[in-house]
């Protein structure tokens, strides 16, 4: 008898409609006349191909288990991963006789190759069974949104439409903040285009954003999968903020500039007092250095002395910014090359600290962690030098604030499905639910993380346990496809590996199956229907 592990692919292409009701279900009906056509001594075993590859059950020649298992197949919004596949098959088979892979698909698998190299089949023969007629499809194949640093009330928006198929296509595409149409545009691809589209200062979105694409008169779109991407802003909560200061009104003034800041300010004298009455994200000190680190993020203008986080090395006269790290966050947007600064001091770097600004070869303004706390320190005052006039010092200090609180133009506004994500939940959290399109589930925490493998786009919320008194945390994110190679939906005729080509499968016929028992039953049922027979007419009386 033959042994036969069937990937069924089951990834976003093959929620086409060109063939009815879809191509996995005509997949999932070509796999049923395969079971089916099982010979006696045959055995098969199934498994769903996507972003993983999941066995359905065991090596089986029960036609109506195998037939359950393949009920169990559903969509995913996620390309298929065509070697980690094939490793698996050939894991499967190896050592035994009459090994077999067919394949189920619409062929648009990538190359059989992984980051080992290509993936040899071991000897079992391949087989391709190919699912799929048309290449019509509409996508978007990119999506991503930011808020302005200056106004968060505000956001831009990018996104990519791609039209893989052969003829014009007529779409219309939406954009939707928190569920409500925020604008509307009527595009024309032409066959193979991908359009880029750029929204700069959108408002009327305060947490969700939806774009969506539907084909116009004339224009077919076979996969709907692709039509619709997710995006998640930043939520624009108050930063707060403990100010340690005698009197600084460049400090006060910039500060004022972003609404969603809770400033606090208090003397030196004061700082412990406020610090352990209130909770802040972040703390400023202004030519004040603690004899203790903070253990909230901390920004130190002008430190002095040599308590931590870092020393103070010698005077400067007449620094300025020779050389900028434009890599780090703290000077995202800045222009300081042409600051002018009457006098500062070096800053001696510690074990994983970056210069993010350098006089020379003197840092004065340095980025690091200690104890897992951010820090930031700048060697000179704001007041003896030109750097409050320019739009860089506000920046600078949002920049600073932004990073403390990882609220910076990094933001992810969405994650890709078929990957492993990893969602910040906190330190402490043992255990989180998930909640999406496809339900709700328990993930695992690891080192203040979330992991999961997600294959629904859409919008989710991780909630965390409660811990230590405190109620439980809910995190919300969102999941898109936006694959260009999803989107090209064009079946393929061929399929090869390592220079093999894949046949045809045989020998599948519907009928009796060859099974031994069977004819012994029929035996045994003849046998004692003759011997009735002979015995109510007295022949063997």
């Amino acid at each position: 008898g033959r042994n036969l592990v069937v990937l069924v692919d089951a990834s976003a292409s093959m929620q086409a409609t060109d063939v009815g009701p879809s191509r996995l279900g005509a997949a999932k009906a070509e796999v049923k006349r395969l079971v089916r056509g099982l010979g006696g001594a045959d055995r098969m075993l199934l498994a769903q191909m996507d972003a993983t590859v999941t066995p359905l059950g065991p090596m089986s020649g029960d036609t109506a288990e195998l037939e359950r298992a393949l009920d169990g197949i559903e969509p995913t919004d996620t390309r298929a991963d065509f070697p980690r596949a094939l490793r698996f098959a050939t894991d499967v088979l190896r050592g035994l006789d009459h090994a077999e892979i067919v394949v189920v698909s619409d062929g648009a698998l990538g190359p059989p190759e992984d980051a080992s190299g290509p993936v040899p089949l071991g000897g079992a023969r391949l087989a391709f069974v190919k699912v799929g007629a048309e290449a019509r499809n509409i996508g978007l194949t990119q999506f991503a949104v930011r808020r302005y640093p200056l106004d968060r009330a505000r956001y831009e928006v990018m996104l990519e439409i791609t039209n893989p198929g052969p003829d014009v296509a007529d779409v219309e595409l939406s954009l939707l903040g928190d569920g409500q149409l925020v604008d509307l545009t009527k595009l024309r691809l032409q066959p193979g285009e991908r359009l880029p589209r750029f929204y700069p200062s959108l408002s009327g979105a305060s947490r969700t954003l939806e774009a969506r694409i539907a084909p116009l008169a004339g224009t077919r779109d076979d996969l709907a999968a692709d039509n619709v991407a997710y995006a998640l802003l930043p939520e624009r909560r108050r930063t707060k903020v403990l100010v340690v200061t005698e009197g600084n009104m460049y400090l006060e003034a910039a500060l004022l500039l972003d609404e969603y800041l809770d400033v606090v300010q208090v003397k030196p004298a004061g700082y412990l007092a406020a610090l352990a009455g209130g909770r802040f994200d972040a703390v400023i000190f202004d030519g004040v250095t603690p004899a203790e680190m903070a253990k909230v993020p901390a920004l130190y203008l002008d430190p002095r002395g040599s308590g931590p986080p870092l020393k103070v090395g010698a005077e400067l006269a007449a620094p300025g910014f020779d050389k900028v790290d434009r890599k780090h966050p703290l000077v995202r947007f800045l222009a300081l090359e042409d600051v002018n600064i009457a006098r500062g001091h070096r800053l001696e770097l510690g074990p994983g600290d970056r210069a993010v600004g350098l006089s020379e070869s003197a840092p004065i303004l340095v980025a690091g962690v200690r104890s897992g706390v951010r820090f930031a320190a700048l060697g000179f005052d704001v007041r003896e030098s030109d750097l409050p006039l320019r739009v860089a010092w506000p920046l600078l200090l949002l920049n600073t604030l932004h990073w403390f609180t990882d609220e910076d133009s990094d933001y992810l506004s969405s994650f890709r499905t078929g990957e492993v994500w990893r969602v910040p939940v906190g330190s402490g959290v043992a255990r989180a639910t998930v909640k999406g399109p496809g339900g709700e589930e328990l993930v695992p925490v690891l080192e203040g993380r979330a992991s999961l493998r997600g294959r629904r786009a859409g919008f989710y919320e991780l909630t965390t346990a409660a811990q230590g008194g405190e109620g439980p945390v809910t995190v919300g994110f969102a999941a898109n496809l936006l694959d260009p190679e999803e989107t090209a939906i064009a079946p393929l005729d061929r399929l090869e590996v390592g220079g093999q080509p894949a046949g045809e499968v045989g020998s599948f016929e519907v009928g009796v199956r060859r099974e031994i028992w069977i004819y012994l039953l029929l035996a045994v049922a003849l046998l004692t229907a003759l011997e009735w027979a002979t015995y109510h007419r007295r022949v063997t009386v």
